[in-house]
């Protein structure tokens, strides 16, 4: 399977040969978002674990991506690269992620829309500050930002904050308190997140000639009407895929999502959507198999 170049995207049919035959993970995080793991660190847990294309989809950044591939270049490293990113987005309510694979990382119209991305994401970064300031937390901004460093600021480096400084129990504990939407506490820090919608990422990823990936579906805690109405509407947005595959679903769970794609014609997309390599349950290429019947998303990339 040959190498990219960082010139190289998008990967054209020609180059996806094999595809079928190898270890795919199309979805997975750095330290230039909320992963624990350098890009080149990253790369080097990929190939220990034998996979053969590997999608770096960091949140609302491309930073990750030409690091990784200089790396890839300078190691010779035996890895296929896959543009990616995940677009946070809003739908009634609810946060909606979008990867885009395999698409032009210097499209002015994506590069536009991940500016305005990592605007509010920075705002509301400072907001959340402000809020856990109010909480007996008055440097968390500064210290998040710092752990943080040159890369997305997330919510995550805020519970890692509150966790290392002993706030917490556990990260969990700081979403459940502290930063989730969810929480019970009157001094929560929680901001509701000004992203962009579900049809803006989609147009975004189209422009730069990607595909368009509606992530982890199972995991926004929607009925089944909620979910098929979430469905309907990215179908209706023209997006291309959804991933159906995650380490942790079992097989009732796989067969739904299947049933989406085949119902909606959607294709289907596989990852593991890893962020630390201390959680085996999600680790990279981890039980990611489509199911038969399945249309790969990469059948898109021609």
């Amino acid at each position: 399977m040959a190498l990219l170049s960082t010139t190289d995207f998008p990967l054209t049919i020609e180059k996806c040969d094999g595809f079928s035959h190898g270890r795919i993970d199309l979805h997975s995080h750095t330290h230039c978002s909320d992963g624990s793991l350098s890009p080149q660190t990253l790369i080097d847990r990929a190939v220990n674990y034998q996979i053969d294309v590997l999608a770096i989809t960091d949140h609302d950044t491309l930073a990750g991506i030409d690091i990784a591939q200089r790396y890839i270049n300078e190691q010779n490293v035996p890895i296929t690269l896959i543009s990616g990113i995940e677009i946070s987005t809003a739908w009634q309510g609810f946060e909606i992620h979008i990867v885009g694979h395999n698409f032009d990382k210097d499209n002015v119209h994506l590069q536009q829309l991940i500016t305005e991305q990592q605007q509010a994401r920075e705002q509301r970064a400072i907001t959340i500050g402000e809020k856990l300031k109010q909480c007996g937390f008055p440097n968390a901004y500064e210290d998040a930002k710092k752990l943080a460093g040159e890369g997305s600021i997330t919510r995550a480096h805020f519970a890692k904050v509150l966790f290392q400084q002993g706030h917490v129990s556990t990260m969990q504990k700081a979403f459940d308190k502290y930063l989730g939407k969810k929480g019970r506490n009157t001094q929560k820090a929680y901001v509701k997140p000004n992203w962009c919608s579900i049809e803006q990422a989609i147009e975004a990823i189209h422009s730069a000639g990607g595909s368009a990936v509606m992530a982890h579906p199972i995991r926004y805690d929607l009925s089944a009407k909620w979910l098929r109405r979430l469905i309907v509407h990215f179908k209706e947005c023209s997006g291309d895929g959804l991933e159906i595959v995650l380490p942790q679903m079992n097989p009732q769970q796989r067969q739904t999502m299947l049933n989406y794609c085949l119902e909606y014609d959607l294709h289907a997309s596989t990852g593991s959507d890893f962020h630390h390599p201390n959680n085996k349950w999600s680790d990279l290429g981890r039980n990611l198999t489509l199911p038969d019947g399945a249309k790969p998303v990469w059948a898109l990339w021609s």
